[in-house]
């Protein structure tokens, strides 16, 4: 999920232009098939790769990801995230704690106001603000992000960034069911252990 997080620099502020608010729930996508629960695709490894896009749809940046995803005896989820862009590593922990409503309360540490993660059918839907940056440098940007199942332990990732009610930039990616032993990083994954 996300460090779609994740992914937008001040220049991205640069040039914005309108964009929609989105009305779709995900019960909307209660239907579709293979079906996408959280605890089932994010239980072990998830290898990801995508690219950062501007406003404009130009690429930005491209990245390898790796999640690990554990879940303990109370149901509470923690998916532990590294990020190799291609100009640097980032790193994010969510916690996933359910609600008694169904679905996810989440959080992470450059997320400043927990979020609500709802799944239906073959997608789950997070919209939530994130922080990036460095501290004393650090812009707010809102994400809307969307995950859907297309196969068997194959999720797209799509994630729009805004400001303000304005499109800043767009995160896509794909991620990957494997296997323990395998690699997710190119560039290794030495120093893996996030804050």
């Amino acid at each position: 999920m996300a460090r779609f997080p994740l992914v937008a620099v001040p220049a991205l502020l640069s040039v914005v232009v309108l964009s929609g608010c989105s009305s779709i729930s995900v019960d909307e996508y209660a239907g579709r098939t293979p079906e996408l629960h959280p605890r089932e695709f994010f239980n072990g490894k998830v290898c990801a790769d995508g690219v950062v896009r501007d406003w404009s749809g130009k690429q930005i940046r491209q990245f390898n990801a790796q999640i690990l995803a554990s879940w303990d005896e109370q149901g509470v989820g923690t998916l532990d995230e590294i990020f190799d862009f291609d100009d640097g590593r980032e790193y994010r922990v969510w916690t996933l704690t359910p609600h008694p409503d169904g679905g996810y309360r989440a959080s992470a540490s450059d997320v400043p106001e927990e979020t609500r993660m709802t799944h239906a059918g073959n997608s789950i839907h997070m919209a939530y603000t994130l922080r990036y940056g460095q501290p004393g440098d650090t812009i707010d940007l809102h994400m809307d992000d969307w995950m859907y199942k297309v196969a068997d332990g194959v999720v797209i990732n799509e994630t729009r960034m805004s400001k303000w009610g304005l499109d800043v930039g767009q995160v896509l990616l794909v991620m990957r069911k494997v296997a323990d032993d395998a690699v997710c990083l190119p560039n290794g994954e030495a120093g893996a252990a996030a804050g």
